[in-house]
């Protein structure tokens, strides 16, 4: 049904464009994507949780697990080659509107929106845009705000970074004012295939059933040609529960709030980008963290309090501007901060055992016309340990996992 759906798409879409073409207007949808081929080699486990889609977005190793011998079973190896991130895109250009340059773009790809989902025709963005001389409206599904597509790691593997990295794509709404050469963003955002996590697992309800948006403020400022820094703040609040275990209604939230910095430096050998993160629950962004319960006010009615687990986060990316052959190392590093307060009850999130994570990959790119060979050593090690009443972890020991990457892109 998918496959009919998208082919029944993609010849309404040539249609529209071929219509346009005929009756002399410069708008319609242009078509482009690519076709990848990985080929993964990992000395190391990664579960569904830690390995997204059978490993393909990879996050960071399994911890230890023994067998009735004392031996860890996870460290055992493991070998992939998968096609789901090939990617198709329809860039949408139309006639103005209220004074707008109007625009928009459909993207998808064949990462399911679950593991048994593999290979499944996924939406990655649908947009619409409209530029006025000092103001922009995006409205759809689009990167995160704390996701700089100007300024991101440019990693071969599929995960871009994450977990060091905020990594999530969202609907929402989004205006921006240019005064000068600074530019204002501020964002309404909800969750969709990135989402929270609670007493039911994870779902977008929690967030939905707070009544509110995310909601995020952010500033670029440009100097010159070839820097350029952003600075920002995210809230979000979630209501993990309507009743609780007794049966009784609640309207207890989880606000949190997060804060970044990035800067991109352009230079004739190279471009630098590096960005530094602190964040309260950030599971829906593909990073380690979380919330836990902190208090039970009433044990008859099982009234609770929450108090979000805390991380700072921090990752650089250097890349060369070869037109044929270019060379980048990525390097992250995540550490646990604990919870502001006691932790006493359950704990909802991602990596809540990790106090901290490491990652090093350095990568080639060989690429001739429109196709590419590609490479990259990707190093992670976790430490896990036993996490304390204040979130935090210790008793610590180190896992790590060598991912050997090689890769084939076909650009079209």
């Amino acid at each position: 049904m998918k496959r009919e759906v998208f082919v029944i798409l993609l010849l309404a879409a040539c249609g529209m464009n071929m219509a346009a073409q005929d009756a002399g207007q410069t708008w319609g949808i242009k078509f482009s994507g690519f076709v990848k081929t990985d080929v993964i080699y990992d000395t190391r486990q990664a579960s569904a949780a830690n390995g997204i889609r059978e490993g393909h977005f990879y996050l960071y190793p399994d911890d230890v697990l023994y067998d009735a011998d004392m031996n860890d079973l996870n460290a055992n190896p493991s070998f992939h080659i998968l096609n789901i991130q090939s990617r198709i895109r329809g860039d949408i250009t139309g006639p103005d509107a209220f004074g707008a340059k109007t625009s928009g773009a459909i993207e998808a790809e064949f990462f399911g929106t679950s593991e048994s989902d593999l290979n499944g025709f996924r939406l990655r963005h649908a947009y619409v845009q409209m530029d006025w001389p000092h103001v922009t409206l995006l409205t759809g599904q689009f990167w995160h705000p704390m996701f700089i597509t100007e300024s991101f790691p440019g990693t071969i593997s599929f995960n871009t970074g994450a977990p060091f990295t905020p990594f999530s794509r969202n609907p929402q709404v989004r205006v921006t004012g240019k005064l000068g050469a600074v530019s204002l963003t501020a964002v309404a955002w909800s969750e969709r295939d990135f989402v929270s996590s609670g007493p039911d697992g994870n779902s977008n309800k929690y967030l939905r059933n707070s009544g509110m948006p995310g909601l995020h403020l952010q500033m670029r400022i440009p100097a010159g040609d070839n820097f350029i820094a952003w600075t920002g703040v995210d809230y979000k609040r979630i209501r993990p529960e309507i009743k609780t275990s007794a049966n009784v209604e609640t309207d207890v939230m989880v606000g949190s709030l997060s804060a970044f910095a990035n800067i991109r430096i352009k230079t004739k050998p190279v471009n630098i980008a590096l960005m530094g993160v602190y964040s309260q629950n950030g599971s829906d962004m593909v990073m380690i963290g979380g919330y836990g319960i902190s208090e039970i006010t009433d044990p008859v009615n099982q009234f609770v309090k929450y108090s979000t687990l805390n991380t700072a986060n921090g990752w650089i990316d250097i890349s060369t501007n070869g037109k044929k052959v270019n060379i980048g190392l990525f390097s992250g590093f995540s550490k646990n901060l604990g919870s502001r307060n006691d932790i006493t009850g359950f704990v909802y999130g991602r990596g809540n055992n990790i106090d901290h994570l490491f990652r090093i990959s350095p990568r080639i790119m060989i690429t001739e016309g429109k196709l590419s060979f590609a490479g990259e050593v990707e190093t992670t090690t976790a430490a896990y340990g036993t996490m304390g009443t204040d979130g935090r972890v210790t008793d610590t020991h180190s896992v790590t996992n060598i991912r050997l990457l090689l890769s084939a892109i076909y650009r079209f």
